[in-house]
Order: structure tokens, then C-alpha cells, then sequence
């Protein structure tokens, strides 16, 4: 601002000379001698430039003479201009191709160059930013930037590495770590590490929109990633995603990006590593001098700031980390189980055709139903595998489950001896135990029609006899066979008397 008032007020009230005026108002004396010089060329008294503004008086001594146009051309519409390039933005829409469609509605308008000077002007008076008050203990800013290279040391190749920040709204307090991607396993794992280096956790996490954390990108309503969404309730934070193409949202980690770029890979640019944990113990030395840095206006570090304003009122840590997990949709399958890194989990039967959500850690598989959970399994990494529970099974399928040659014996033995060991010999006797299930089942069955006394002495014929099968002890139950004696305890016929008609064996020789 010009200090006009000042210089002519000194000069002409107070009768100081140039060389004063111009150590007291610390301008050169050339300008003080310029304004009492326009000043006297305008014929301006004291007394009425105090009666000027400030806007007043520069027009009055610093007044260019303006010779308007001839030619009254058309102005553009600056603000139909802005909107056409904002929302047709996926049609790379130009400056261009607005202003020749601006020339076909007014031929006499303006050119190129004028058009374009007329709208950035315009423009200019939006790019105004507000500036954001941050509680301590609330926000925790996170971002990616391309980090340095690690070498490989079986090929020899150059690996780029991805930086990670996290950076604390209130005392800019920073967390740095080089991870080999931007994946859903390297974003997870790097929130816990860095949960773990500040000792505390946020109340609002605000990340980038890259896939790992938003699943869709929205003004309104941005769709969480699962993992991420249940990594934030596990430690109690809210998500709250910057805007798509708005920096200003987290300007505290765009800033610390590139402090991060000044004091951590400036000064190891020139060194060569090997290894992913080589890089990051670099890090963490150059992390330690960026937060332990006295900052210029606080006269604190940042460590200090943190300790004073953001621990107090950040949420303490759970009792264990967030075990990395993957969230997967699936449905139930005919055999009410569902497909998981191809292996195969049972679900209750009742949820047959249904859509389940399934939560996927390194050691648990968790299956909900509209947020309840209904099944929980041990992984296995068995391809093709079935890990079936009993309970999730229906009665009729749960029964036969049970079928095993031990199995059959016992229900066997509730009936009698004689007919456990029929059912016994019935098992043994086929290339196949599974063969008999059948046969077995129907002979422990008879007990529903017969007594079960009928049935052991069926079952004692049929050993005597070795007529052992279902059939059989159908027919001898049948024909009441199980009540006739079977000739066991008779006494043997008598034998022939020998007499001249009997033919002896040289008869046949």
C-alpha cells in the first residue's frame, strides 16, 4: 500500500524534510520527492487530501487517462464458460472451441487472446481457500508419494518403492514408511505401523481416494473398502475420504509430502539399498530429526506439539493390532457350503441360495448374514477340501454322516449278539464296507416290525446257515422260520442195516 497520506501529512503539517520522510516511512527518497511532486502538480492541499480515501487519492495523483473503444463488443460469460468446462471436463472441452462458439453468436466480439484474458481475470477472484482449525487428537491425514529404489539384488533391477505419510492435523506430527506397492495389504499393514509409532489412534482418518481405502469414489457418499471400513472400527476411527481432485481437503499431508521429499529423500538420495527394511530403518533415522526439528513460529518440534495437543485427546490403542482381512460376497451353494480360495466351507442349510459376506484372515473364515455372524471355520489352504460342521448340516444329512462300520455294529448290538455279528460279517464280506450301509441299515430297521427277540433268533439262523443278508432275514422273518427249531439239538437219524441189495464200491469199479 502506498503511503501517500503519510509523506504529505509529514511534509505539509509537519515541515519535515524528504531525506526524514523517507527514514521514517521506510520508502526511498526518490518516492517521497514523486508524491509531493504529483501533489504539487495537482494543486492538492494538506487539508483536502485529508479529506480523501485512499482509493481517492491515488486516482487524483497517479491518474492515466483511459480512451475508451469505439466499439462496444459483446463481453463473454465467464461464469457459462466455467460450468461447460467443469462438466464436459471427459470431453477435453477447450477455451478454444468456447470461443469460436462465441465468435458464431457474436461476430464483432472479442479475439483469442482478449477472450481468454477476459476469463482469467474472472477466474482468478474464486481461487480463494479457507483455513481449517484442527482439534487436537481428531484428524490423521494420510497419503502415498513415489519413494527411492531398492535394488534387487537376484537380477540386479532397480525396484521403485511407494512412501508412506501420515501426518497429524493438529502438530503435524509425521509417520514415514516405504512399502513395494499401494495394495490393500501394504495400505492396511502401514496404518498399523503407523497406529504403532504414534501410540495412539486418530478420531477421523481422511486418506486419498485410491482404491485400498475407497472402493468408489463419490462427493457425497464415497463406498469404504470393506478391509479398510473394519481396520477403522477395530481401532475406533472414522473415515472421512477428501474429496475427488480437491488437495485442499488434507493440505497438512500434501505439505508434508513435501517436507518428507526435502528431509528424508533428499538426504538419501545418494545412498544404495538392498532390502525393504534397510530402506525404512533409513527412514526412521531421517524421521527422528524431521520430528524432533524445532519448527520456526512454534519454537517446538513436533514431537513436542504432538505430546502437548494431539496425544491427550487422540483414542488409546486396543488391546491387539487389526489382523489383516479380506471381505469377499459369495452365495450358498446346493451342498450349503460356500467357495473360498478354493476350498469349500459348510453354512447352515437354512441359508441355502442365500448371499453371504465372508470375512478371509490368514488363520479364520468368517461367514456373516446381514451382519450377523452364522459361521465361523479354521482355514485351511486344502484346494478342493471340504471342512464341514455337523451342526450346519440337516438331521436326515447329519444322520447319514454318521454311518461308519463301527457304527452299524453298535446299532446292531442294541438288538442282540448274533445280530451284531451279522452285521459285522455282512461289512467284512464286501470289497467295500460302504457296500453294506444299506443292507445293515435295513436289518436294524426289522425291529420296527418284528420283536426284537424275532430278530436275533432270524439273525442266529441266518449265521447257522450263512444266508447272511438283508433278503434273508426278510424271508426267515416272513416265513416265521425264527420260531421252528433248526435242528440243532435232534438227535442224528439211525443208520442202514446192511443187506445183500446194497452194492458195494466194487460194484462201480
Amino acid at each position: 500500500m502506498r503511503k501517500i497520506k503519510e509523506v504529505l501529512r509529514l511534509k505539509y503539517d509537519c515541515g519535515i524534510s524528504e531525506r526524514e520522510i523517507s527514514r521514517s516511512c521506510s520508502i526511498s527518497r526518490s518516492t517521497v520527492a514523486d508524491y509531493i511532486r504529483r501533489a504539487t502538480a495537482a494543486g492538492l492541499t494538506w487539508s483536502e487530501a485529508l479529506a480523501l480515501t485512499q482509493t481517492q487519492l491515488e486516482e487524483r495523483l497517479f491518474h492515466s487517462e483511459h480512451i475508451p473503444s469505439s466499439v462496444q463488443r459483446p463481453p463473454p460469460d465467464c461464469e457459462y464458460i466455467y460450468n461447460q468446462l467443469r462438466t464436459y471436463r471427459k470431453f477435453n472441452l477447450t477455451l478454444s472451441q468456447l470461443w469460436l462458439e462465441y465468435k458464431e453468436k457474436h461476430p464483432d466480439g472479442y479475439q483469442y487472446t482478449q477472450f481468454c484474458e477476459h476469463y482469467w481475470r474472472w477466474r482468478k477472484k474464486l481461487d480463494y481457500c479457507m483455513r481449517q482449525e484442527h482439534r487436537g487428537g481428531e484428524k490423521l491425514f494420510i497419503d502415498y508419494s513415489d519413494g527411492l529404489s531398492i535394488v534387487d539384488v537376484l537380477t540386479g533391477e532397480l525396484v521403485l518403492t511407494q512412501l508412506f505419510l501420515a501426518v497429524w492435523g493438529a502438530s503435524n506430527y509425521t509417520y514415514a514408511e516405504a512399502t513395494l506397492s499401494q495394495t490393500l495389504a501394504d495400505w492396511i499393514g502401514s496404518h498399523g505401523r503407523a497406529f504403532a509409532y504414534f501410540g495412539c489412534a486418530s478420531r477421523v482418518l481422511v486418506p486419498d481416494n485410491l482404491k485400498s481405502g475407497v472402493s468408489k469414489a463419490c462427493k457425497y457418499e464415497p463406498d469404504l473398502n470393506p478391509t479398510y471400513a473394519d481396520m477403522a472400527e477395530h481401532y475406533g476411527c472414522a473415515v472421512l475420504p477428501a474429496r475427488p481432485r480437491k488437495p485442499k481437503d488434507k493440505a497438512p499431508v500434501e505439505n508434508g509430502v513435501l517436507i518428507a521429499k526435502r528431509w528424508i529423500l533428499a538426504v538419501l538420495r545418494h545412498r544404495t539399498f538392498y532390502s525393504l527394511a534397510e530402506l525404512n530403518a533409513a527412514i526412521r533415522e531421517c524421521l527422528e530429526r524431521l520430528n524432533t526439528r524445532p519448527l520456526r513460529q512454534a519454537k517446538k518440534s513436533r514431537r513436542e506439539l504432538f505430546e502437548a495437543v494431539d496425544r491427550p485427546n487422540a483414542l488409546p490403542l486396543p488391546p491387539r493390532p487389526y489382523e489383516y482381512s479380506e471381505w469377499y460376497k459369495a452365495r450358498v451353494q446346493l451342498n450349503y457350503h460356500i467357495e473360498v480360495d478354493r476350498h469349500y466351507y459348510s453354512v447352515p442349510y437354512q441359508l441355502l441360495h442365500e448371499r453371504v459376506d465372508i470375512r478371509l484372515t490368514a488363520t479364520m473364515v468368517e461367514v456373516l448374514h446381514k451382519g450377523e455372524r452364522v459361521a465361523a471355520h479354521a482355514r485351511s489352504h486344502v484346494k478342493g477340501g471340504y471342512t464341514t460342521l455337523p451342526e450346519h448340516m440337516p438331521p436326515s444329512h447329519r444322520y447319514y454322516a454318521e454311518w461308519n462300520p463301527a457304527r452299524f455294529i453298535q446299532w446292531a448290538g442294541k438288538t442282540g449278539e448274533a445280530t451284531a455279528r451279522l452285521v459285522e460279517t455282512i461289512l467284512t464280506t464286501r470289497p467295500y464296507p460302504e457296500q453294506g450301509f444299506r443292507a445293515c441299515l435295513g436289518i436294524i430297521n426289522l425291529t420296527r416290525d418284528y420283536e426284537p427277540a424275532r430278530v436275533e433268533a432270524a439273525a442266529i439262523r441266518a449265521l447257522k446257515f450263512k444266508t447272511c443278508s438283508y433278503r434273508s432275514m426278510k424271508a426267515i422273518l416272513s416265513a416265521g422260520l425264527d420260531r421252528q427249531p433248526d435242528g440243532s439239538n435232534q438227535p442224528g437219524l439211525p443208520g442202514l442195516l446192511p443187506h445183500q441189495n446194497i452194492r458195494g464200491q466194487e460194484y462201480y469199479q
